[in-house]
């Protein structure tokens, strides 16, 4: 009996229409359009005008992928929302987000894997579809960074965007195609490299905290650099070979969109050429969550991908968490 597997029939994508380039950076923190070019590829980056939200852009993103697939919202059996910056405590964002685009019939919760929370929640979103309990998981990946940076630190501020990526997940109707592995991992010793300290039970809210900008993200570049690098690769270097597989097998990777110093060093250790990797940090800068589902929406809607490509996901986030994942591509090109 063939093992039923989830497989991607929808994506989409939206980012803020407000552009923030390096000039514009560097009008508000001492940093120049050279210096962030350098140090981590990124040229511009969007953020949410007053009034948007999270589950503003995660509607126009969900939006964006139901169409492609003529699916009604009403026909979702789950949503799960990747995030670090949800609307507020709570509700949850998946419930904000099902009220506004009408999901009537589906449940939801959020979770929080930082810069691995798109490949925890897909991970998780499939285990659903193959064990036959739901037909219709989406998985949203968004966060609005912008909220929770502190624009006197240019070390972090410059590193960050704002943006939502969605895929629906959905049983595969052919036995080779849909998710074929994954390694997730975490290692908590990390969380002192990469961390928001105010705003949870051990730090709510006070004058004291404000005072002390413990509501933003704190990072020590070095040591996520240096992590990030070794565990990436070892990661999909461990889920190719328990596969059978070499890099030479991968169609496209997707990595996730940190530093292009980052992706360029996993590249090379991998032995990938430049034309099967997505690279869309330049024009977004880091999304968190959003980075993988938002680079794989790209790459598929200018035709680098076709149906029986072999996809491999890998990312790095706080907590420290990071993984691997692989995915036979279940679409036809998508028709200009």
């Amino acid at each position: 009996m063939s093992k039923t597997r989830a497989t991607i029939t929808a994506l989409g994508v939206y980012f803020p229409e407000k552009r923030v380039t390096n000039l514009d950076m560097a009008k508000v923190v001492n940093t120049s359009d050279e210096w962030i070019r350098e140090r981590t590829g990124i040229v511009e980056r969007r953020m949410i005008q007053a009034g948007q939200s999270n589950s503003d852009l995660s509607a126009k993103a969900i939006e964006d992928a139901l169409r492609d697939r003529k699916v009604d919202p009403s026909e979702l059996d789950l949503i799960i929302v990747a995030t670090v910056t949800p609307d507020m405590m709570f509700p949850s964002t998946a419930c904000i987000i099902q009220e506004k685009i009408g999901a009537r019939k589906a449940w939801g919760f959020d979770l929080s894997g930082a810069c691995s929370g798109f490949l925890y929640a897909l991970a998780t979103g499939a285990q659903f579809i193959q064990n036959n309990l739901y037909k219709k998981v989406l998985i949203v990946g968004t966060d609005v960074m912008s909220s929770i940076l502190n624009f006197e630190d240019r070390t972090t501020c410059i590193l960050f965007g704002d943006g939502a990526g969605a895929v629906l997940l959905e049983p595969s109707t052919e036995d080779n195609l849909g998710i074929l592995d994954f390694i997730l991992r975490s290692d908590g010793a990390g969380g002192k490299f990469l961390y928001m300290p105010g705003g949870g039970s051990l730090h709510p809210a006070s004058h004291e905290t404000v005072d002390k900008k413990m509501h933003y993200v704190h990072q020590d570049g070095r040591n996520v650099f240096k992590f990030a690098v070794k565990w990436m690769s070892e990661a999909c270097e461990e889920l190719l070979r328990r596969n059978g597989l070499t890099s030479e097998d991968v169609s496209l990777y997707v990595p996730h969109q940190a530093n292009l110093r980052i992706i360029n060093s996993s590249v090379e250790r991998l032995k990938l050429p430049p034309e099967r990797v997505v690279i869309n940090i330049d024009r977004y800068a880091n999304t968190t969550a959003a980075t993988i589902p938002s680079g794989l929406t790209e790459a598929y809607r200018c035709g680098r991908l076709k149906k029986g490509s072999l996809v491999l996901m890998a990312s790095f986030g706080a907590g420290f968490t990071w993984g691997s994942m692989l995915l036979r591509w279940g679409l036809e090109p998508k028709k200009p």
